[in-house]
């Protein structure tokens, strides 16, 4: 691989398609290796324009809009970091030949839409998934579920992101409630919904894996130990690594995670979503690119999961190895404020072993992700969870005005 000087004819150029707190932390992974980056998202001021050689504010779901974009910029990567993009302007471009998606547009296509994964994974790979059925109207919801989805079930957008538009149903008379919900969270609205029978297991995994070239240019699969994890309504608060699970639980989340990336393709980090009880083991989802439950990994591994992402799709070698047992917790905004105040990083930071990321988002909402305290242990997984858990809660969100 041959990097460029950025800002110069031969820079080597990255286009971020998603400018959020993941985007931020691979654009910095990029810029290590002399990547110039350009940062996209919908509204300015977002947290990996921050840090970008330069930004644009656009419709992401406009294909004309994505393409004159990509024309103008001319990058050699683009690199998407959320759902709400015009895939199909992708597929277009990446046919041209002159422009390298990563991982590809196929894999994008498919993981943007719980439907074309869920099809992926269940129909063609045979890989062990949730009973589950689309409807596009609330009358093939409710027949799915009498049919024998039953309760409890999840209804979800086939397209979202951290939470958006999911909900638990126990009950037939919150069936409907569920319904608009989804309808209306989603990122974008396809038409369906997903609904997914409840499986009953002990715990909820990402297994990190990434697809990258070894010394001789072939392709290599590698796995981070991992990643256990708590949400609410859907978006993730806490996670830590390693998640402890059986030997055989271990080798078949590995099994599984290899099978789908294998089918999508392409060089990067994927955080493949995982139900697990005891042995046994269920593929839930996918996304081609960092996890948000994956910053753990600012603080466990040697290379983080956006150090990862970005050496496969250099097509630079990678580690995945932990160096230390930690957690993570989110620091939500806790208030509605266009801009706001951010106080006691003091106290969070005199959390022993502890580290905090602030995001630096231009507005706050009560539920937004604003930041992310991060802790290690050398005594045990609780004492970590502890310590991540304390940092974010020392943090204090007001709002400037």
């Amino acid at each position: 691989m041959k990097i460029g000087t950025p800002g110069s004819s031969v820079a080597t150029k990255a286009l971020l398609l998603g400018s959020g707190e993941l985007g931020k932390e691979i654009a910095i992974s990029l810029q290590r290796y002399g990547v110039e980056v350009i940062a996209v998202d919908r509204y300015a001021d977002a947290p990996a324009m921050q840090v970008a050689h330069r930004s644009h504010v656009i419709d992401m779901t406009d294909a004309n809009a994505v393409k004159a974009l990509i024309a103008l910029e001319a990058p050699n990567l683009i690199v998407p970091e959320l759902e709400a993009i015009a895939t199909d302007a992708l597929a277009e471009i990446e046919a041209e030949g002159n422009v390298k998606i990563v991982p590809n547009a196929r894999a994008i296509q498919l993981t943007m839409n719980r439907e074309g994964i869920r099809q992926l994974a269940a129909a063609e790979l045979g890989l062990p998934t949730s009973k589950y059925a689309f409807a596009e109207t609330f009358e093939q919801l409710q027949g799915a579920v009498d049919a024998g989805i039953g309760y409890p079930c999840f209804i979800k957008p086939t397209m979202s992101s951290s939470g958006k538009g999911q909900s638990m149903v126990k009950t037939a008379d919150k069936l409907k409630a569920a319904w608009d919900y989804a309808k209306a969270g989603g990122r974008t609205d396809t038409g369906k919904v997903i609904v997914e029978a409840c499986i009953e297991f002990d715990f909820e995994i990402t297994l990190l894996t990434v697809r990258a070239l070894n010394i001789d240019g072939q392709v290599e699969t590698h796995f981070c130990q991992p990643i256990g994890h708590v949400q609410e309504n859907g978006d993730y608060r806490e996670s830590w690594q390693p998640q402890p699970m059986t030997e055989k639980a271990i080798a078949l989340s590995q099994h599984i995670a290899a099978k789908v990336t294998e089918a999508l393709g392409g060089l990067g980090l994927f955080g493949v979503e995982l139900f697990v009880r005891g042995d046994q083991v269920w593929f839930s989802e996918v996304s081609p690119r960092p996890h948000d439950t994956g910053m753990v990994t600012m603080v466990t591994q040697r290379q983080s999961e956006f150090d990862l992402h970005a050496r496969a799709i250099l097509g630079l070698p990678v580690c995945t190895n932990q160096e230390s047992t930690g957690a993570s917790a989110v620091i939500l905004g806790g208030v509605a404020a266009k801009s706001v105040i951010y106080e006691g990083l003091e106290l969070a930071l005199s959390v022993p072993d502890s580290e905090v990321r602030l995001f630096g988002k231009p507005e706050s909402f009560v539920t937004r992700r604003m930041g992310v305290a991060l802790a290690t242990s050398q005594n045990t997984l609780a004492d970590a969870r502890d310590k991540a858990v304390k940092a974010a809660s020392l943090i204090r969100i007001v709002s400037a005005s």
